[in-house]
């Protein structure tokens, strides 16, 4: 039975080690030029010998850009305990295993939780890179340089199906880490990995490259990770993976465990991921994806078999999505897909990461495999919908809890659109009252008791003019429920 994937949570799950390049400590270089690519400047890093024995010395390289990694820390916000379940007296032996599972205790407010992470600087004017699931939900993300200095960053944006994070703090002149190239990196190939394991900050691993685009099992996955075996634990999530030339390869993410630490096989995210993910999050606060609308499988020697195919290749599509872009094109299930616009597929884990890092509205050319022989099919790609999260921290709006425990936005009219909602105000937060009643951040409000609200102003007036409870009509997903919140709970 295989291990689970982890993700390297501050307190149980590891993360992977990645790597990037950027200008040398103290470079002005700006956010764009930073992770546009290779600097055309080669850094002032002297070339580590070769000693004893030909094992590699890293001392130089930490020491140039050690400085570039900094420490996240977290606060989430706190959230009701609800109580569900049986009562169980604290009396009984068995009391604290299920209060454990949330069973037995009082209803009221959960602490708010603390975790810790890192990151690295990709430009002197303070813009962070790091793992999405190390700020997901943080209440107050912070920022330690190894100097001890101490930043309060703003979450520019993050993207769930990368893990990538950019963060931004209010600084200038930052050492700064240089971008590298997954793309040449080689099985055998020495890396190491710089960040903050158990709170331990700046402590250096090294191992090495185990294998290239590697797929972790999900279909839909839509990165090809670097697999290593650098030692990496919980707090080394969002941590750079460098090469031997000082540059930034990738953000290291999850590992292989079934017991929750290293276990010798972890996984980092290729930089060229993770700087078009930060590229397009600080230019529109969003990242675009191509889509073709096909589900896939793996061909396996059978199946080769069965379509007469010289060897195991490419993607079998066993389903056409129907209006998509690949149905237009006269996709079929039965293709194989060997190739988009001649770069060869060998595994179908390698299709959705080439599609979706094709412009959506873009013809591209796939080389399927169909009667025995290969046929060139022109598509044009459409674009992968967004997740169905909508508030973005820092939004203008009704910051501040009212009564209900709920601070509310308005909604952009891209995300009325992505929705299909008739809603304009947004769930930011909820706490106390609200929470307690199942509020949850990201809901559409529709009404409070049966009256329509489209604006901050009429919710604020609805809400002040309502009895001891509120019923909340809310949008959640495709679906609507009423909610009722007692102002007094």
């Amino acid at each position: 039975m295989h291990a689970p994937l982890r993700r390297l949570w501050p307190v149980v799950l590891l993360v992977l080690a990645s790597s990037c390049t950027e200008a040398p400590p103290g470079s002005t270089q700006s956010a764009d030029a930073a992770v546009a690519g290779r600097s055309s400047v080669a850094p002032a890093v002297a070339a580590a010998p070769m000693v004893a024995g030909s094992l590699p010395n890293f001392s130089g390289l930490v020491e140039a850009y050690g400085p570039a990694v900094v420490n996240v820390s977290t606060v989430t916000r706190g959230r009701v305990a609800r109580g569900d379940g049986p009562e169980i007296s604290p009396d009984d032996p068995l009391y604290e295993f299920f209060r454990g599972f949330g069973f037995g205790g009082p209803r009221g407010q959960v602490p708010p939780a603390r975790g810790e992470g890192s990151g690295f600087v990709i430009s002197a004017d303070g813009y962070i890179l790091t793992n999405a699931h190390v700020v997901d939900e943080a209440r107050e993300v912070t920022v330690r340089m190894t100097d001890r200095r101490e930043y309060r960053a703003e979450v520019v944006g993050l993207d769930r199906r990368t893990d990538v994070a950019v963060l931004k703090i209010d600084a200038k002149d930052l050492p700064v880490v240089r971008i590298g190239d997954a793309g040449e990196l080689k099985p055998g190939e020495w890396v190491i990995a710089i960040g903050s394991p158990f709170g331990f900050d700046n402590t250096v691993t090294a191992g090495i490259v185990s294998a290239v685009a590697r797929s972790l099992g999900n279909p839909d996955t839509y990165t090809p990770f670097i697999q290593t075996d650098v030692a990496v634990n919980p707090g080394n999530s969002g941590g750079p993976l460098f090469n031997m030339q000082g540059e930034v390869v990738g953000i290291n993410s999850q590992i292989y465990s079934r017991t929750g630490g290293y276990q010798g096989v972890s996984f980092a995210i290729p930089i060229e991921v993770a700087v078009d993910v930060k590229n397009q999050l600080v230019a529109t606060g969003r990242v675009e994806r191509g889509r073709i609308g096909v589900a896939i499988q793996e061909v396996n020697q059978a199946l080769a078999d069965s379509f007469e195919l010289p060897r195991p290749r490419g993607a079998l599509v066993s389903e056409v999505v129907r209006g998509g872009p690949a149905a237009d094109a006269g996709l079929e299930p039965g293709d194989v897909i060997l190739a988009v616009d001649g770069k060869a597929i060998e595994r179908s884990s390698e299709l959705p990461p080439r599609i979706a890092a094709i412009k959506p509205g873009t013809q591209a050319t796939l080389t399927v495999w169909r009667d025995k022989s290969e046929k060139s099919v022109r598509i044009k790609v459409g674009e992968l919908e967004d997740e169905p999260v909508v508030a973005a921290r820092g939004s203008p709006g009704d910051e501040t809890p009212g009564k209900l425990g709920l601070a509310v936005r308005p909604l952009t009219g891209a995300e009325r659109e992505r929705l299909e909602t008739a809603g304009r105000l947004v769930v930011e937060d909820a706490e106390g009252p609200a929470a307690l009643a199942g509020v949850e951040r990201g809901d559409v409000i529709l009404a409070v008791n049966g009256a329509k609200v489209g604006s901050l102003g009429e919710f604020r007036k609805a809400v002040e003019s309502a009895g001891p409870t509120v019923a909340l009509l809310v949008q959640r997903a495709n679906a609507q429920l009423y909610l009722p919140v007692r102002v007094d709970s």
